[in-house]
């Protein structure tokens, strides 16, 4: 008698992920996810990175929309077909193969894990700051030593763990909040930035005993500036958070794609004034030589300008906003991992939910050691660019097997392919996906090319060579499941054409 495949890994009985978040829950997963160190750190310490952009961050910024806003056209559109848990591997998987779907989501969840870490890290930057501005010089200096930075940073990464532990509404009830005031006090930069020129800067600077270097403005190449567009790309990463909760939100088919449309919108808007604001009143000049030996952020850098209260106010603000990043960006992880146990290739007991809270709570402790790991990484390779560099590498590899997915979908899963409602007609979907190619592509390419021929110290140093040190302990796991799976008589094609359930 031949014994029928074991059933989808998701047990009758069990606790299952609970459909609480509402589409204002959705927007704020992804603006607190792309709002925070991206914005107040990464446009001014990129003139270390990318010496020579000078003036031309802003249309570096404009060019590293263009990847952002394709790539969330092809998010939403498969969204509003796959509305599960772990969203970009359930795209990719039921899209194109399950091996991509889980090397691709393997490398995400390891970048972003990276990623909470150097937030997490970067955040002391900013409490040195109002430190500074209240004159407290020893108190900044203490935390600028390792073991308080660690410990700050470690003690941040946990408690917002622990939000993550208690459930979507608790989640909701904090992180809608902190989004509005995230805007809120952004604003405060912006009219801080446009009310200030760059004499007023030159003159509050000459107060205190410096002097702004002379403005001697560097040629505009596209050897400059592609790999800056390329690094800048990574404040935009952040919206695909609203896809990995897709197993949660209450009417999935809707708000998913509308959230990731709001939240690309308005944070692209965002983005933009906020980096001309602070340029606007400091000299590009000023930031390019501070930034070659020490930390800076927007913040800091407008105290200059600002009476120490203010200088206080925005600092702070600074640090809220870049603490709200942590506990969205830990929602987005952990459900990645669900959704590979959920399937059958990872460990099932991450699949676990916490039967009063209905989140999976070993998913999110998990997730939240490797961050942690990712800290400590940050202070040893002492330089937190290491980290967004892997991040930018693996992101520009899941978004373009996002634009490979909308494009294999109808010959790979007809069903699911029927079931889009957003972009639905294949005159739309296919030149905007095979355009999602092509400017992926080349921004993939630019940012290896950078990786490699930068100068470093030590091979580990480079993101390239790490990332693929990650796929390949992906694709170890991943073959030792699978050869599981067949072994207990699943019928892998079969369950990879399916939605994981509810």
């Amino acid at each position: 008698m031949t014994q029928s495949p074991p059933p989808h890994p998701a047990l009758p009985g069990r606790s299952k992920l609970a459909r609480d978040m509402g589409l204002m829950g959705l927007v704020a997963t992804g603006v607190c996810s792309m709002v925070g160190a991206g914005i107040n750190v990464i446009p001014f310490m990129i003139q270390r990175h990318v010496p020579n952009i000078g003036p031309h961050v802003l249309l570096a910024f404009t060019i590293a929309a263009v990847p952002a806003v394709l790539a969330g056209l092809s998010y939403a559109t498969l969204a509003s077909a796959m509305p599960r848990a772990g969203g970009s591997y359930v795209y990719a998987s039921r899209g194109l193969s399950p091996y991509l779907g889980f090397i691709a989501s393997f490398s995400q969840w390891f970048s972003l894990c990276v990623a909470i870490g150097v937030v997490s890290y970067v955040l002391v930057p900013f409490l040195r700051d109002i430190a500074v501005a209240m004159d407290a010089l020893g108190a900044a200096a203490l935390l600028e030593s390792g073991p308080v930075r660690l410990a700050i940073s470690i003690g941040c990464l946990w408690t917002a763990a622990a939000v993550n532990l208690r459930g979507v509404k608790a989640y909701e009830r904090l992180i809608v909040p902190l989004m509005f005031l995230t805007f809120a006090l952004g604003a405060v930069v912006l009219v801080a930035g446009f009310s200030f020129t760059h004499a007023d800067f030159a003159t509050a600077l000459a107060s205190r005993g410096g002097k702004v270097p002379a403005p001697v403005e560097p040629p505009l190449t596209l050897s400059v500036l592609m790999p800056a567009s390329a690094l800048l790309f990574a404040s935009f990463i952040g919206f695909d958070s609203i896809a990995q909760a897709g197993g949660e939100a209450r009417r999935p088919g809707r708000d998913l794609p509308l959230a990731i449309g709001i939240a690309v919108a308005s944070v692209g808007l965002f983005y933009l004034l906020f980096t001309a604001a602070v340029y606007h009143a400091v000299p590009w000049q000023y930031i390019a030589s501070e930034a070659r030996h020490r930390d800076l952020t927007a913040p800091g850098l407008l105290g200059f300008l600002l009476p120490p209260f203010w200088t206080i106010v925005i600092v702070s603000s600074a640090a809220v906003a870049l603490i709200k990043d942590l506990p969205a960006m830990l929602l987005a992880v952990s459900r990645l991992m669900f959704a590979w146990a959920q399937d059958g290739i990872f460990p099932s007991a991450v699949s676990a939910v916490h039967p009063r809270f209905r989140t999976p709570h070993v998913a999110i402790t998990a997730s939240a050691t490797m961050a942690t790991l990712g800290v400590l990484g940050s202070h040893l390779a002492g330089d937190f660019f290491l980290g967004v560099d892997i991040l930018v590498t693996s992101m520009l590899v899941n978004f373009l097997l996002m634009s490979l997915s909308v494009l294999a979908l109808p010959s790979r899963n007809p069903n699911l392919a029927r079931a889009v409602t957003v972009l639905p007609s294949r005159a739309v979907q296919a030149p905007l996906a095979v355009l999602g190619v092509v400017v992926l592509s080349v921004f993939l390419g630019v940012h290896t090319w950078r990786d490699l021929t930068m100068p470093v110290t030590a091979w580990y140093l480079r993101s390239t060579p790490i990332w693929l040190i990650v796929m390949g302990l992906g694709t170890v796991i991943y073959l030792r499941e699978l050869a599981a799976l067949r072994r207990r008589g699943v019928d892998v094609d079969a369950r990879f054409r399916e939605l994981p359930p509810e």
